[in-house]
């Protein structure tokens, strides 16, 4: 039984998740000393994407 949590919804909470993935990584590319500072940042937001696709593919979420 899948949860409860529809497709569409999840689909917005990873290209939500991809936005802000983006705008850090041009963040990190413009001001550099921030970059630095949000660089593992925008690994942890990746790895939150790949978390959220595979509890959704296990029938998690």
């Amino acid at each position: 039984m899948r949860a409860k949590l529809d497709v569409e919804d999840l689909l917005k909470i990873v290209l939500a998740l991809v936005a802000v993935w983006l705008i850090l990584g041009i963040i990190n590319q413009t001001l550099g000393l921030l970059g630095s500072l949000f660089g593992s940042l925008v690994n942890v937001i990746g790895i939150l994407i790949i978390v959220l696709i595979v509890l959704w593919w296990l029938d998690y979420i």
